[in-house]
């Protein structure tokens, strides 16, 4: 069991949360949520002792041991990945690097012995001897070829390095796991596996995660970060946030009823006051109406954008034509000889294990990159607008927002402008804001309010998700729901995937994968599974 004790966070006049008391107990898996800056992340570490509260304590149950996953992909560079892993397991590393370092002493002395003897008596108790094939299962498990096993952390790309370090969070099975956005970078078999694992973990896990459909597997509690106070419920996401959604309206309903009750005591006091002979009955209702106050109901901080797009014009029946396109970059192939059809209304997610080459088709439909060869032609009625992953070269001018945006408006008025800003949560004097200050999740709801002037009617999406909060993932998850065009997009959020797209289409090493269904069907097909296992081998 972990807990906190009137844990307050300040940063200068900025209260984070303030005065927390929790317990997260054993055989729970808790979801901490809340909107971005609420201080997930920042309370994640407090529990972890990476920092100091302001004020209060942290408890953790005697003799438990903590685990974090590691944001740092570079950390363990130098270090072996079975040594990676077991670094994990604090205490058993530590032990194992006394250990050998005794055993390598040239003047290896009587008390020398005797120390190496109690470390062997340790090194047993925590299951050292069995350390290596533990470390070896958790990587074969998470796809990390046995092979890789010896070599050095540089040597791995970005996806395998996340796997590793989450094979480390994951080893000697820990009393208190604590986990921010493990599903990032990880493909859909890894995201399955760990949720499997985490379904049937018994010990206390505390995870921060934007992904709904994981929050909703694992998780059977969550800790809402809301109002400087971490309030918890039991549940899983769905769960909580319908029943939240519901309460609130029920306060609403009642308060309405409480105004109208109010509204009727003003009215009978204003026209009787005056009259003698009411006197003591309009006293008598204005004690009441000071008694009869409404329900303190604090509306929840979060805000959902709204996210809209509509097209300038209906596209005809001819989308796109893809003919025998490949691509590399850097002497990498990221794809050959891949063609395909887009029809009118289609919404296709592309997938695949190698996300780099997902966004390079992305970027070459775009326009923004060019093939190696082959062929694209869009239907002379498509207008396309495009999102990219990495966005930073569209906020290399320092200007306001209202300028930014202005740049790709033809309506120039600043009142439309503004309009458009406020859609995506910059009110007031927030869109005088400079770009050069914007957060990762701002300069991404800027890029989707850019996108909504355009008008298009092909949207091109490479991972829109990225820097979101739930809230905004669900208001831009509704806005494509609900587009009339046709849109073309990748994306590691499950859910995402599966309400919106209506076809699949898969980048392997040997070609495509294209199915017209939902993402769960893909993933269940017994066709689409051995046509995998073939192509990736």
């Amino acid at each position: 069991m972990i807990s906190t004790d009137n844990i307050t966070l300040r940063y200068g006049q900025r209260v984070l949360f303030e005065d927390v008391s929790i317990k997260f107990a054993p055989g729970n898996c808790y979801g901490l949520i809340g909107a971005n800056g609420s201080g997930k992340s920042s309370f994640l570490k407090i529990l972890s002792g990476e920092i100091e509260p302001t004020h209060g304590t942290v408890s953790v149950g005697e003799n438990e041991r903590l685990a974090t996953l590691k944001q740092n992909h570079f950390e363990f560079d130098e270090f072996s990945v079975l040594e990676t892993v077991i670094m994990g397991h604090k205490k058993l590393y530590s032990v194992m690097k006394e250990k050998d370092a005794l055993y390598a002493k040239p003047d290896f002395s009587d008390a020398d012995g005797m120390a190496a003897a109690h470390l062997e008596t340790e090194f047993t108790h925590l299951n050292g001897w069995e350390a290596e094939s533990e470390a070896a299962k958790l990587l074969s498990d998470l796809d990390i070829r046995e092979n890789l096993h010896s070599s050095k952390m540089k040597e791995l790309n970005g996806g395998e390095k996340v796997r590793v370090l989450l094979a480390q969070a994951l080893f000697g099975n820990p009393d208190i796991l604590l986990m921010d956005e493990p599903t990032n970078n990880l493909d859909v078999e890894t995201v399955s596996w760990l949720e499997d694992f985490l379904y049937d973990f018994k010990n206390t896990v505390i995870v921060v995660s934007h992904d709904r459909h994981f929050l909703d597997k694992v998780c059977t509690h969550i800790a809402d970060i809301d109002f400087n106070k971490i309030e918890l419920f039991t549940g899983n996401y769905t769960f909580w946030r319908e029943a939240s959604e519901l309460a609130l309206q029920q306060k609403r309903d009642y308060n309405k009823k409480m105004e109208a009750k109010i509204d009727d005591l003003k009215s009978f006091i204003a026209r009787f006051s005056a009259n003698a002979s009411k006197a003591k009955q309009a006293t008598s209702r204005r004690n009441l109406l000071d008694k009869l106050t409404l329900e303190d109901i604090k509306p929840s901080s979060r805000r959902y954008p709204h996210v809209l797009f509509k097209p300038d014009r209906e596209a005809g029946n001819d989308i796109l034509s893809v003919t025998n396109l490949s691509k590399s970059n850097e002497d990498t192939l990221m794809f050959k000889d891949i063609s395909f059809t887009v029809n009118r209304g289609d919404k296709i997610a592309f997938v695949g294990k190698n996300r780099l080459a997902v966004s390079a088709l992305l970027q070459v439909l775009s326009g923004e990159e060019k093939q190696d060869s082959g062929e694209i032609k869009w239907g002379v009625t498509t207008t396309q607008s495009y999102f990219p992953k990495e966005n930073s070269k569209y906020f290399e001018d320092d200007i306001n927002l209202i300028d930014w945006l202005r740049q790709f408006s033809k309506e120039k008025a600043e009142t439309f402008i503004r309009g458009f800003l406020g859609r995506m949560l910059f009110s007031g004097d927030e869109p005088l804001k400079q770009t050069s200050v914007l957060s990762g999740g701002e300069k991404v709801r800027c890029m989707l309010a850019k996108m909504m002037l355009s008008g298009a009617n092909i949207l091109l999406l490479d991972e829109p998700t990225n820097h979101l909060d739930l809230e905004s993932i669900t208001a831009l998850n509704n806005g494509l729901i609900d587009f009339k065009g046709t849109a073309l997009f990748t994306s590691h959020d499950h859910q995402f995937i599966q309400t919106i797209a209506n076809r699949i289409i898969e980048i392997t090493p040997k070609g495509l994968i294209d199915r017209v269904m939902s993402f769960d069907e893909y993933l269940g097909d017994k066709q689409v599974r051995k046509l995998r296992e073939e192509y990736y081998g």
